[in-house]
């Protein structure tokens, strides 16, 4: 399954780095401060004890792990990511972030750890024609600053985007037919919306969406960081890929294989 929607690892320069200097390893780093979403299950999710969990968390541990750095998990709203991220209030980012032409002039990205397309949401059994003109003056909820709402504002010109903070917010005001459509990545639809009794009623519609143009694959970092923390997460996400932790992760939230393509 090609993975379009790109979850992604963003660090910033080595001297905005938690206790360490510019000219320090990453041995010697005391923490890294992880910018993470929250609202994006089953990628990332807050629990009833007030914790961020899911997926992606699980993923940013393991990665700590192989790294032999402690890991804090900072919750941040999706679209201001980047831009806590260039202000040094996080050391990286693990939420779902697309690779785009914008976000390759600002940081660098590292290998891709999982894969899987963006897919459209909507009433089970409806007919409607998915094409440009076909979807002419149908709203399409889309989470503000993703991948999916530069996709959805270039190909669907004729449509009303109408943008959400967060995906679920998208999902409520597709159950209560304020939109028509929401476009999203398949899993986040899957899991966060038709396998819970909000999704009752609703499908995947539509075709796959993996357009190279805008669902490219890889994992960003600051540019400055490739050949040093993006060397120690790259060789992170090999380990947990071929000691079994990825698959183990995987099958716990997913009956499908999400494994990036080599």
């Amino acid at each position: 399954m090609q993975r379009r929607h790109l979850i992604a690892i963003a660090a910033i320069a080595m001297a905005g780095l938690s206790g360490f200097s510019a000219q320090a390893q990453t041995a010697d780093m005391k923490k890294i401060r992880i910018g993470v979403e929250g609202a994006y299950p089953p990628f990332s999710e807050v629990g009833k004890d007030g914790k961020v969990m899911g997926f992606e968390i699980d993923l940013a541990n393991a990665y700590c792990a192989e790294m032999k750095v402690p890991c804090e998990m900072v919750q941040v709203d999706f679209d201001g990511l980047i831009p806590a991220l260039q202000a040094r209030k996080i050391d990286a980012i693990i939420a779902s972030l697309s690779i785009t032409d914008d976000r390759k002039k600002a940081i660098a990205f590292s290998n891709p750890y999982y894969n899987t397309p963006a897919r459209f949401a909507g009433k089970a059994g409806a007919k409607m024609d998915f094409s440009p003109a076909g979807l002419k003056g149908k709203k399409i909820g889309v989470q503000r600053a993703t991948i999916h709402e530069t996709y959805a504002a270039a190909m669907f010109k004729d449509s009303e985007i109408v943008r959400y903070a967060t995906q679920d917010q998208a999902f409520l005001d597709l159950k209560s037919g304020r939109i028509d459509l929401t476009l999203a990545d398949l899993v986040a639809i899957d899991q966060g919306f038709l396998a819970k009794p909000d999704g009752k009623g609703f499908a995947l519609v539509g075709p796959v969406y993996d357009d190279v143009k805008y669902f490219g694959t890889g994992s960003g970092m600051r540019k400055a960081d490739e050949k040093v923390l993006g060397k120690k997460f790259n060789d992170a996400i090999a380990a947990v890929a071929a000691n079994g932790t990825f698959k183990k992760l995987n099958d716990k939230y997913f009956p499908y294989d999400l494994a990036p393509k080599k």
